[in-house]
């Protein structure tokens, strides 16, 4: 399969590993696309895994509405409902990095028969997020979630300064670069900061805790998402939960694929 559709979007997906393997949803966060899983996702076939990999909405071109309420986490889930779907699924592992994380959180809370088990990368449960902004380093951490919500002037400013931003957070060069020429084709970075402007729509939506197998992969030197959230990420894991430090950044997938890839297989393994 290489794309699916759900209201009138079309959505790039990239399935690949055993056609009989245990199927795994990989979704990627802001500036990615699957791409971000490049170095992850040999490893998973290794171990016999199926993995479906989608651009999510937004960053899949057949998939870009043109309102931002559109972009609320609410319609992402559904876009993944949708996929396992598409591939007859009725339940899949589910992992996620950035925004593709919470989305994660949000699809195990509120969905969790089709989860049958989760593993985030980098971000902590929602809920744990919203009470480090005010008890934590966490609302300076974030303050670039406010200045998206400004109209334009990101899309003005940000594309010619992408790389060399991504490359100071410690991202790859060569992840940089493709992330940076992705964002620069028109109309795309409009639609990726969609995500932070939809914030506002979801004012006052909790998300569920999970009640599915669930690991938490964290680096302690993320520039973004800091201990207290990460910590308190427990509190909102209900079933079997393990939480991995790493002594890393933000970019887990990219930088620390080997890590990342064990995490999954442990937690697929020890719930299949």
């Amino acid at each position: 399969m290489e794309r699916f559709e759900r209201s009138g979007l079309t959505f790039d997906v990239r399935d690949c590993g055993p056609a009989d393997g245990e199927p795994v949803v990989l979704l990627h966060g802001f500036p990615q696309d699957g791409t971000a899983w490049s170095g992850v996702v040999p490893l998973l076939h290794a171990a016999g895994l199926r993995t479906l990999v989608p651009d999510q909405r937004g960053y899949s071109p057949g998939a870009r509405p043109r309102s931002r309420r559109e972009y609320t986490l609410g319609h992402a889930v559904d876009d993944v409902l949708a996929l396992l779907d598409a591939a007859d699924l009725t339940a899949a592992h589910v992992v996620g990095h950035d925004w593709g994380g919470a989305v994660a959180w949000v699809l195990a809370g509120r969905h969790p028969v089709r989860v049958k088990s989760l593993t985030v990368v980098s971000t902590p449960h929602p809920a744990a997020m919203i009470r480090s902004m005010t008890r934590s380093t966490q609302g300076l951490r974030s303050w670039y979630m406010l200045a998206f919500q400004l109209p334009w002037l990101p899309e003005l400013l940000m594309p010619g300064r992408m790389f060399d931003g991504l490359r100071r957070s410690g991202l790859p060069a060569a992840h940089a670069e493709h992330y940076a020429q992705m964002m620069q084709r028109p109309g795309a970075l409009g639609h990726a900061l969609n995500w932070y402007r939809a914030m506002p729509f979801a004012a006052g939506q909790k998300a569920p805790r999970s009640r599915v197998p669930t690991t938490y992969v964290w680096g302690n030197k993320d520039f973004a998402l800091g201990r207290a959230a990460a910590e308190w990420t427990a509190d909102f894991a209900l079933a079997d939960y393990r939480f991995v430090e790493l002594d890393a950044g933000h970019w887990l997938p990219e930088r620390r694929p080997e890590q990342v890839a064990a995490a999954i297989v442990e937690r697929v393994s020890s719930t299949s």
